[in-house]
């Protein structure tokens, strides 16, 4: 049986490390695609975006299994393939505490992984069907995924995690609702990152540490939004937030307020210009949860430009990585399904 081995801090303190991972780094963020391609992506159909897409670092996965899909699947499947080789080729470049936290922040993926079999399993996925929505960028690698996802029933899976730092989280599985089991993955992956953050003594781990707790607030600000815009519970909205975040109290006892109410009290916090204009509407939750995500890339750079030689600059281009394939899949997805160009934009994250 695969366990997940105990968290163990390397020594850290040396930027020297981090000189070839960052130079690589700044190498692939000149291949990133330009934020206005994305506007002109709104005006293509989906075979004009894959023959720009086969021009760009999307092109060998494009090129590979276009053998076996086309139009929206074959975007899909190709984008997330060079995601999880791009975050694998940042873990193989690098060495010692760059390759922890590396490893430590792209646990997010075998989260996603562990959530979308379990959905799949839960409404009838077929093994292959949910293989192409998994990303290998994390620990969990592609043949124990293959495995799961084998498995016959979300039971079956959750018994696979047995003896690792997953199954406490699994098993709030009740058999009826994965809301709860997701929202305990991600508490875990968030309580076991900031551990780990919080246990360096590198320089820029501070700020790193700080970085997570910002994500950790922006996505508790979004539950907010959807959750206090759908007048769902206070206590209910508290059980979805997550701990450890600088704005915790705060955000804690802005649950269940009304929408008004609430969009008032976020006034005066470092995010509330990014969503000013769009926030006392109340019909665009879309539209601000894109405008939270493209402050929180902004913020990532912003901080990477106080240690060059640390993992933030690392940080700036994963998240930002992964942006792009989410722009993308929602420019395609949205023309998939016939949407007005207006209504792609609005969730369009441009940083």
């Amino acid at each position: 049986m695969r366990t997940m081995p105990v968290l163990r801090l390397p020594k850290f303190g040396n930027p020297v490390k981090y000189a070839y991972i960052t130079g690589r780094v700044r190498a692939k963020k000149t291949k990133l695609i330009p934020n206005d391609m994305y506007q002109r992506m709104l005006s293509m159909d989906i075979s004009e975006i894959t023959r720009y897409l086969e021009e760009t670092q999307y092109k060998d996965e494009i090129d590979e299994m276009a053998k076996d899909f086309s139009g929206v699947d074959l975007v899909e499947y190709a984008t997330f393939a060079n995601l999880a080789k791009t975050y694998r080729n940042l873990l193989e470049v690098s060495i010692d505490e760059p390759k922890f936290l590396i490893l430590e922040y792209l646990r997010r993926w075998d989260v996603w992984n562990i959530k979308t079999i379990l959905r799949g399993k839960f409404h009838g996925s077929s093994d292959e069907e949910i293989m192409k929505y998994l990303v290998p960028a994390g620990e969990l690698d592609l043949e124990f995924l293959d495995g799961l996802a084998k498995k016959d029933t979300v039971e079956e899976v959750i018994q696979a995690f047995d003896g690792t730092d997953y199954y406490v989280a699994l098993t709030q599985y009740d058999g009826h609702m994965l809301s709860s089991v997701e929202n305990a993955l991600d508490k875990l992956y968030y309580f076991r990152m900031e551990r780990a953050v919080g246990g360096t003594l590198s320089v820029g781990g501070g700020l790193l540490l700080k970085y997570i707790r910002k994500e950790i607030d922006i996505k508790n600000v979004i539950t907010l939004f959807r959750m206090n815009k759908a007048g769902i519970d206070a206590s209910i909205i508290q059980e979805n937030l997550i701990e450890g975040g600088k704005l915790g109290g705060d955000l804690s006892r802005m649950a269940g307020q009304s929408y008004d109410e609430f969009v008032r009290g976020l006034e005066g916090y470092p995010f509330w210009s990014a969503i000013s204009d769009v926030a006392t509407e109340g019909d665009g939750i879309s539209r601000i949860e894109a405008r939270l995500k493209a402050y929180l890339v902004r913020y990532a750079w912003a901080i990477s430009n106080y240690h060059p030689l640390s993992i933030l600059p690392v940080l700036g281009y994963i998240v930002s990585k992964d942006t792009e394939v989410s722009n993308i899949r929602k420019i395609v997805r949205g023309k998939e399904a016939d949407l007005p160009a207006e209504l792609i934009e609005e969730q369009v994250v441009v940083a």
